[in-house]
């Protein structure tokens, strides 16, 4: 965290994330629970590092980490539970439930979206969630706001009886901007009372609980109207922007002289308040992100607004974006020249030097079979050169989808399921059930690095350490797999391409569900490993290229010629892991250990 000094106020650059982790401070929070997911992770992260008196926890998915922050919550105590947007699908049972049931303590569920999918499979507009499940709705549109919100969430909240959802993107999550910090409060925590037409959501109670829910929408609605949260900052009355969150910013920067209806709590939207906004402005345009979730219902009640009719339904707002749509509807005569943050130079993502699950996928490609797979690092198999992947739907679905898959199959081909240790936790372990239990034919492979690499590299239950530091039971992923019945489980060994290839060989021949195990730490975290580097012999070396095929990013084309007239492959030995694997695909034998060479 950078720090400055104005006017005698500590003030620090902070990211969104960072901010969040702040306002959870000053406003008491007690308990933190979630599941690393990009753009949310640095929430809990931080929180870990620099607010020792929370406690907080990685969960195996997001699920059990709502129903922890929710069971905190009916014990009295403040609590967060955080995830990105795709998360919230996967918590989503509890989320429905909690709207009946309400809170005690306040709770916040943060859902961070990822607009332009930055690193996400999906894009969906996770405001629908607030509307579906009926809970109230607030949206930072920068760091100070991060901060700020999260007691004002926490406030109404416990006001209301009701978890609140807080909606970040990308580029709140992750970009900065100054925050001033405030106050640090205390709150008790007050314990749980027993009170089962709340807390047990039996049909007969569920019932009486809508009730509640609905004259809660009532009072939300009225709160909307008058809560600081939304505001209005009045200037030339042509033009009048409905706005929030990430999109505030750049409808701001392009048009400066039209009045705003800045929102901060989103839903209920404060209706009357928008009414008469709109009855003094000439022209009311709605700036939103994704689905035109504010437009449609200003629409439905009669309130005429332009909106996507000038932007698109697809990934960010940016000020280029938003002035090339309002010169299409007439608001602006030109659109400036302005730089697109989406336009850069392609950068294809890789798997790093060394990584173990590149022999793998290197078998993998020789076996031509069908790759179901999950999400994480492996996921970049399914790219060039290795192009090993051929489907991806969401956590833990390789093995779901490889086994309905196999049920469907003529068998003449084998059905792989490729999933990593921390996914596998998260999901993967009722897949290899129902494996078992309806008697599918297919080959999981658990590529255990013993981390949650992809964002950046967290504890989960099998590395023996929780995300506060402390030492934990590490899970045996073996003796799991064995206590769910499947009886052919192997051990590969990464970066032995030979091994490999007998492992899928025993597998393909095992009638049933064979189970194959390949344990090798990530090559970045916790510390990067790195052994003797490997070289090219130019003199043995004939240019077929081979050794490019497996998609390392330390090999790379010279400018030098084979005495074939083919280009020269190097190793970057500054960069190489001397995994091996390079020298194990050359039909040549002309790559060596530089240590060899010595």
């Amino acid at each position: 965290m950078e720090a400055s000094s104005k006017d005698n106020k500590q003030r620090f650059m902070l990211s969104g994330n960072e901010a969040v982790a702040m306002g959870c401070r000053e406003a008491g929070v007690h308990l933190g629970s979630g599941y690393p997911g990009t753009p949310s992770t640095e929430i809990l992260e931080t929180i870990a590092k620099m607010v020792p008196e929370m406690y907080v926890q990685w969960s195996p998915n997001e699920k059990v980490g709502l129903e922890v922050a929710a069971g905190a919550a009916f014990s009295g105590a403040r609590t967060i539970c955080t995830q990105k947007h795709v998360g919230l699908n996967v918590a989503a049972d509890p989320f429905m439930t909690l709207s009946y049931i309400g809170v005690k303590g306040g709770m916040i569920v943060i859902s961070a979206d990822d607009p332009e999918l930055h690193s996400s499979q999906n894009e969906q507009d996770n405001r629908h969630y607030a509307r579906f499940g009926k809970v109230p709705m607030v949206e930072p549109s920068d760091s100070q706001e991060s901060k700020d919100m999260i007691a004002s969430a926490l406030d109404i909240s416990e006001e209301f009886d009701t978890p609140v959802l807080f909606r970040m993107t990308t580029r709140i999550s992750h970009g900065k901007s100054i925050v001033e910090p405030g106050e640090i409060q205390s709150h008790e925590i007050t314990g749980f009372k027993k009170d089962a037409p709340k807390f047990v959501m039996v049909p007969a109670h569920a019932r009486k609980r809508h009730v509640v829910v609905e004259e809660r929408m009532v009072k939300l609605q009225e709160f909307s109207e008058t809560t600081p949260l939304n505001f209005i900052e009045w200037s030339d009355k042509k033009i009048g922007v409905i706005s929030s969150g990430a999109a505030y910013s750049p409808a701001r920067e392009v048009l400066p002289d039209a009045s705003f209806l800045k929102l901060g709590f989103t839903y209920p939207l404060p209706l009357k308040k928008i009414r008469e906004f709109a009855d003094q402005v000439d022209r009311l345009l709605v700036v939103e992100e994704l689905d035109p979730f504010i437009e449609d219902q200003l629409k439905a009640v009669g309130i005429a607004c332009e909106g996507k009719n000038a932007t698109t339904l697809l990934g960010e707002m940016t000020p280029g974006r938003l002035a090339t749509g309002l010169v299409k509807i007439g608001v602006l005569d030109s659109a400036p020249a302005v730089s697109d943050p989406t336009d850069v130079l392609p950068r294809p993502p890789v798997l790093c030097s060394g990584c173990p699950h590149r022999s793998i996928y290197v078998e993998l490609k020789k076996r031509r079979g069908f790759v179901f797979g999950d999400i994480g690092c492996y996921t970049l198999g399914a790219l060039p050169p290795l192009s090993s992947l051929d489907c991806c739907l969401d956590m833990g679905a390789s093995i779901s989808t490889a086994i309905g898959s196999s049920k469907v199959s003529d068998g003449a081909k084998p059905i792989y399921a490729i999933i990593g240790d921390s996914t596998f936790l998260h999901s993967g372990i009722t897949g290899v059930l129902d494996a078992v239990y309806n008697k599918a034919n297919i080959n999981v492979l658990i590529v255990d690095n013993r981390i949650t690499a992809m964002t950046g590299g967290q504890q989960h239950p099998a590395t023996g350490m929780t995300l506060m530091g402390e030492p934990a039971k590490a899970v045996n992923i073996v003796d799991l797999v064995r206590a769910l019945g499947v009886e052919d489980i192997q051990h590969l060994k990464n970066n032995d391409q030979e091994n490999v290839r007998r492992g899928f060989e025993r597998a393909e021949a095992y009638e049933g569900v064979s189970v194959l195990i390949a344990q090798s730490p990530c090559m970045l975290m916790p510390r990067k490993l790195k052994g003797t580097p490997y070289f090219i012999d130019p003199a043995i070396c004939i240019g077929c290229r081979r050794c490019l095929q497996i998609g390392c990013p330390s090999l790379s084309l010279t400018g030098e010629f084979t005495a074939k007239e083919r280009q020269q492959v190097v190793i970057d030995p500054a960069t190489c892991t001397g995994c091996s694997v390079c020298a194990q695909v050359c039909p040549q034998e002309a790559i060596h250990s530089t240590e060899v060479s010595e």
